[in-house]
């Protein structure tokens, strides 16, 4: 054992650069895995980034009025308390619209524990007493805006009016129409001028604790400790992030398989240097084995020896992620400073590391074991016989091609395993960074331009109940519209089905609806239909089938036509002309309009001018779509390309310095026999870029394959449906073949210029 010892100490020492080049190998790896695991958290998770940043509460009680508080903080794991807040349970009207509301009481100054984020607005200052602030999703389904004027209603009484000041975004659940209330914030002097007229008054207070796992047994104690028949409510941070969840499901696989991806081109990397340098070692194994070393030992050395390294670099990644990764600009910055708060956090560096060493450990056993079964006595170097010139090969001399590159491109392929394992290394991160750039290339398409998509409409209006008479022919006299389209949406059952799905009337015969068939072709005739993929699996039908849904008891016999990509309601949806809903039921009308655009349009002034045309009485607000929701992933993808560049990076390092060490004695013997210093060096960039370059067209080939695959299977899964991936641009793909070139000359010219400056030698060879 102590020769054992003396002899890897040695061996580190004398090969100090090697041994470097492992640790920083596994480190750069370590640091491309853990900024995934953060770019795929920031990215997956919103609920989660929000609840960091507002440091939301674990758990909420809504408890009746009076009830004391104080023993919950000194509940054992509860860490801070929110409130307690006065609430009044009300009903707020806006327009048409209504929603049940938990009006709590607030001050000027928003507590630290489960802050409201400002979405838009401002927050209550105090000076305005009728001031109100809407949680998010309530004021989207009031179509609430700061400025507009509310009505608060208790025991059906107008009691009086209130105006919105702001929006904001919190970490619990949100609203869900006839289930779960939203939450506003108001004066105390308003909530408690509201409970009076209230018959049961509550309050609400919220638990931050030092374990979310520990969250069901400090439910039970704080029931117990406010005592079970005060409690009116729990809701619990599981809840909401159940809640949340579902909106993501566009994305959520597809990052996850990125992550996946990063952690098999890294394992692949790690293989390919280690396997490497051990086979460097061809010569020293066999002199051990003469002395007296037995197989096991040298296995068991060499294992030991590079699991030490890889032990270190995976230590050195963490800490450089852990102390500099917050000072990173972007979102991989934000990312890491998200990651660390997340109570998970540790649990992730240990998985990440251990995946990482884990990947050394197997590459190093293999390779270990191939280097026990090297022989004692090495075998001698046999000139290799001469060989004639391939065909290829005389041509190219035949029209005087340069030397370095005929030579360079032989040096690459003339042992095709090899080549082949160097190229498919390569290409597994540029297969994943396709898929990225497919990935943000599907995004743009539904906003560049958004009628591809199916939507074509970029505002929707909706009226305030008055007469519309002559409105629609004023909106469409406005600059920049080109389009208005009459459109109402009612929930229709289906046979069969336990659930409802959404039936859509938009346009009408005189003016159809633009739409963006996917599949089939676009409704044209009365009782013709487009329905989204989640309606066509839920009811098991086919386009060009005949479906029967039911409104409000009257049957609606649709022809399905077409596909068309729908972005709500999971897909769920299917859409005619407002004229066929009309024909059962007369008194159905519009309730909004969709108005598309001319090119060029500014959607934002047109917005503005709409009210004026109205006599304001038409609220305003931009179309929705997946692109606006999916924003951040943007500089997701980004940070996910840079991650993978950097594994692609290492790996083709170690590939090429692997291959300039297993060809030096032939290019020193091409410099002996009159290749000049600067033929030389290019003989090795040339070898490097034609694996870069194949790798390059292979994985980008594969990439888009994969990426069409991925995106619309993710599609047809979530209702979308398929046929929404894009192909990023000829000129990205061209660009970023041309920096794997580009980056596998540069990498190779130091070891080419090491070469150069050897000097020749008789190596008693044939070269090609």
């Amino acid at each position: 054992m102590r020769a054992i010892t003396r002899w890897a100490l040695a061996d580190l020492r004398t090969h100090r650069g090697q041994a470097l080049s492992i640790v920083l190998a596994t480190a750069g790896i370590t640091v491309a895995l853990l900024l995934s695991a953060a770019l795929l958290q920031y990215a997956v998770s919103p609920w989660q980034r929000l609840f960091t940043e507002t440091q939301g509460g674990h758990v909420w009680l809504r408890t009746t009025a009076g009830t004391p508080t104080w023993p919950l903080s000194g509940l054992d794991g509860v860490q801070a308390l929110s409130g307690p807040f006065r609430t009044d349970s009300v009903t707020v009207r806006l327009g048409a619209e209504t929603a049940a509301l938990d009006l709590r009481a607030a001050g000027p100054h928003r507590e630290d524990i489960a802050q409201p984020k400002i979405a838009a607005g401002r927050w209550l200052d105090g000076t305005q007493g009728d001031g109100i602030v809407l949680e998010q999703s309530v004021a989207g389904a009031l179509w609430a805006q700061p400025g507009d004027t509310l009505q608060i209603e208790t025991g059906g009484t107008s009691v009086r009016t209130l105006r919105v000041v702001g929006t904001a975004r919190t970490a619990e659940r949100g609203y869900v129409r006839g289930d779960v209330p939203g939450v506003g914030w108001a004066s105390p002097d308003l909530v408690g001028a509201l409970a009076s007229a209230q018959t049961h008054p509550g309050q609400t207070v919220g638990l931050r604790l030092a374990d979310p796992g520990d969250t069901d047994f400090v439910v039970q104690r704080a029931v117990a400790a406010v005592g079970p028949d005060h409690v009116l409510s729990v809701s619990t941070w599981r809840d909401a992030r159940s809640a949340a969840e579902g909106d993501n499901r566009l994305l959520g696989l597809l990052l996850r398989i990125f992550g996946l991806g990063a952690l098999l081109a890294a394992a692949v990397a790690v293989t390919g240097g280690v396997s490497t340098r051990v086979l460097a070692h061809v010569r020293d194994i066999s002199v051990l084995k003469a002395v007296g070393f037995t197989p096991g030992q040298i296995a068991g050395m060499f294992f030991a020896q590079h699991a030490v390294l890889a032990v270190l670099g995976a230590a050195v990644g963490t800490a450089a992620v852990q102390i500099a990764g917050t000072a990173v600009p972007g979102p991989i910055g934000e990312a890491v400073t998200l990651w660390q708060a997340l109570p998970g956090q540790s649990s992730s560096l240990v998985y990440t590391c251990a995946a990482t060493v884990s990947a050394i450990a197997a590459a190093t056993m293999f390779a270990a074991w191939r280097a026990a079964r090297i022989p004692p006595i090495p075998a001698a170097r046999i000139t290799a016989p001469g060989r004639r010139s391939s065909a290829r090969s005389r041509t190219a001399f035949r029209f005087r091609t340069p030397p370095s590159l005929v030579l360079g491109w032989r040096g690459a392929v003339h042992r095709p395993g090899r080549f082949a394992a160097s190229v498919a290394r390569l290409a597994l991160p540029i297969v994943m960074i396709t898929v990225a750039l497919s990935a943000a290339a599907t995004l743009d398409r539904f906003q560049h331009p958004p009628e591809r998509a199916g939507l074509t409409a970029q505002l929707t209006a909706r009226e305030d109940g008055a007469s519309t008479t002559g409105l629609e022919t004023r909106l469409t006299q406005l600059p920049g519209v080109s389009g208005v389209y009459p459109a109402t949406e009612v929930a229709a059952l289906v046979p069969g089905q336990t659930r409802t799905i959404t039936l859509r009337g938009l346009g009408t015969a005189e003016h159809r609806y633009p739409f963006a068939a996917a599949e089939g072709r676009v409704a044209t005739a009365p009782d013709e239909a487009m329905a989204g993929q989640g309606l066509l699996d839920a009811m098991d039908v086919r386009v060009g089938e005949w479906v029967r849904v039911t409104v409000a008891g009257t049957p609606h016999i649709l022809h399905i036509v077409g596909r068309s990509i729908e972005t709500e309601h999971n897909g769920m949806v299917i859409s005619t002309s407002l004229d066929t809903l009309q024909e059962g039921q007369d008194s159905l009308r519009p309730q909004f309009y969709h108005l598309a655009l001319r090119p060029g349009a500014d959607p934002a002034a047109v917005s503005r001018a709409l009210p004026q045309a109205s006599d304001g009485r038409l609220e305003i607000r931009t179309t929705a779509g997946p692109a606006d929701e999916l924003s951040p992933i943007r500089g997701v993808i980004a940070g996910l390309v840079a991650v993978l560049a950097l594994i692609g990076l290492v790996d083709l390092s170690t590939s090429i310095t692997a291959a300039v060490r297993d060809h030096s004695r032939d290019l020193r013997a091409l410099r002996a026999i009159g290749l000049t210093p600067r033929q030389t060096v290019a003989v090795i960039q040339i070898s490097a870029a034609v694996i870069a370059l194949a790798a390059a067209l292979a994985g980008t080939v594969l990439g888009v394959l994969t990426s069409h695959w991925l995106i619309d299977l993710q599609g047809r899964s979530s209702g979308i449906g398929a046929g929404i991936a894009r192909t990023p641009a000829l000129m990205t793909l061209l660009l970023a073949g041309g920096a794997v070139v580009t980056a596998a000359v540069t990498i190779a010219t130091l070891p080419a210029l090491r070469v150069v400056r050897g000097r020749g030698a008789d190596t008693g060879i044939t070269i090609y």
